[in-house]
C-alpha cells in the first residue's frame, strides 16, 4: 500500500552507536593471523568513532552522553 502526501510522516530510528566489544588477550591465537582479532577490533574502534561523530552531529542535545 502506498502512502499519501498527507500521511504523517513518521521519522526512522536514529539509535546512538554502540562501541564494539574490545577482544581479551587469550581471544588471540598468538599465530599472527593476517586479520588478527585486535586488528578486527582496531577496525571496528576506528568505525564506531566516526558513526559515532556523526550521530552526535545529528543529535547535538546529546553530544558527549555516556550510553
Amino acid at each position: 500500500m502506498l502512502a499519501r502526501m498527507s500521511d504523517p510522516v513518521t521519522p526512522l530510528p536514529d539509535p546512538r552507536p554502540l562501541p564494539p566489544i574490545e577482544p581479551a588477550l587469550e581471544d588471540c591465537c598468538g599465530s599472527g593471523c593476517p586479520n588478527c582479532i585486535f586488528d578486527v577490533y582496531q577496525m571496528l574502534l576506528a568505525n564506531y568513532k566516526e558513526a559515532l561523530a556523526a550521530w552526535e552531529a545529528r543529535h547535538p542535545e546529546a553530544a558527549g552522553e555516556q550510553p
